[in-house]
């Protein structure tokens, strides 16, 4: 009895993922073409039926004295980009911006975007969401997708998958990923270096340092800053606490602030919040507190958030290019595609500095 060759005979032959040799035999997704006609030329060595086309082998076994068709090559059908967020991305998220410029990208390329929203209790359980499914999708892009080990069994798909910021990492092995993230250091940096230069000496810092990668890499830009300051960081300052409420519900995390800061002896000079939603609710905390910016104390945010243009003082904040963030997301994506033995990469997008009346400029 003759025995039936499997997509993943194939891929054990050749040492690649069944994944990449299912693309090459539906002709669906992305590949180098030199990865493709390896697919098939061993596929037909192997005696392998169920092509769902037949061009692409009839031409593989041609001879190279055959006359060149004269048949218009058919377009490549695409398949599906997946993005899986555990939030609601609404207008005032950076990635909702960021989004736009990516889905130009790849719509056109002839690529589909479906977004899947993780509920808790699959996140919970390590589930993907029900909709789901992972032989008509040919890469993913995780957006707020901060749990380490959900991000690990994404990984393990074996589907070409880019992260917009992460789990925090730690001391945890990097994920097998390419990730994208925001410049997170280098004007926070020069942030501190222009508080001192104004006799701003005493700062301090909000936010869940553990929420994710973009809030630790802040927090810990504060601290370095500091250091190359020759400033001591006073703990007391350090607000880093309230992570469950800061995700859930924002006046809760407000309420969290308020009872933080009014145990305070004293408040510092300035303080660095990790995103302008966090310097929002600082905002209202203070004003609880009888606490007037800039006139007792500066604050700035990250992100520029329409809101940070919005509120009442205009909020100092670090800038997002999310166009660009877009664009590197799709190409990240895409090479990952195309060839998907390359070495993870770990991308920064630029950021810029925006001084406006949180600082009393």
């Amino acid at each position: 009895m003759v025995t039936r060759v499997t997509i993943q005979d194939i891929a054990d032959a050749l040492g690649v993922s069944r994944n990449t040799v299912s693309k090459a035999i539906n002709n669906t997704g992305v590949l180098a073409d030199a990865t493709r006609e390896k697919i098939i030329q061993k596929a037909i060595e192997m005696g392998y039926k169920q092509f769902s086309y037949i061009n692409d082998i009839q031409q593989l076994q041609q001879t190279s004295t055959s006359a060149p068709s004269t048949e218009p090559e058919v377009p490549r059908k695409k398949g599906e980009l997946a993005l899986l967020t555990t939030a609601f991305l609404g207008n005032s998220h950076f990635a909702s911006m960021m989004l736009d410029k990516f889905q130009k990208e790849i719509f056109s390329l002839g690529y589909s975007l479906t977004m899947y929203r993780i509920l808790e209790d699959e996140l919970k359980d390590y589930r993907l969401p029900s909709a789901f499914n992972k032989e008509r999708v040919d890469g993913i892009i995780c957006i707020e997708v901060f749990d380490y080990d959900y991000s690990r069994m994404i990984c393990d798909l074996d589907i070409p998958t880019l992260f917009v910021d992460t789990p925090v990492i730690g001391l945890n092995e990097p994920l097998k990923a390419d990730c994208l993230y925001m410049n997170n250091q280098a004007h926070i940096f020069t942030f501190v270096k222009e508080m001192v230069r104004r006799g701003k000496t005493r700062i301090g810092f909000i936010g869940a340092h553990m929420h994710c990668q973009s809030f630790n890499e802040r927090y810990m830009a504060f601290r370095n800053a500091m250091f190359l300051s020759d400033l001591p960081v006073e703990e007391q300052f350090c607000i880093t606490g309230g992570e469950d409420t800061q995700n859930d519900t924002w006046p809760h995390y407000k309420a969290y602030l308020t009872s933080r800061l009014s145990a305070l002896p004293e408040i510092p000079d300035v303080f660095i919040c990790a995103n302008d939603f966090v310097a929002l609710d600082a905002l209202a905390a203070f004003r609880d507190l009888n606490l007037s910016v800039p006139e007792d104390l500066y604050l700035c945010g990250f992100d520029d958030s329409p809101e940070s243009k919005l509120v009442s003082p205009n909020l100092t904040t670090i800038h997002i290019h999310t166009q660009i963030m877009g664009l590197a997301a799709a190409q990240l994506l895409f090479t990952r595609i195309q060839e998907p033995s390359l070495n993870y990469r770990t991308l920064y997008a630029e950021t810029n500095i925006v001084y406006r009346a949180s600082t009393g400029d």
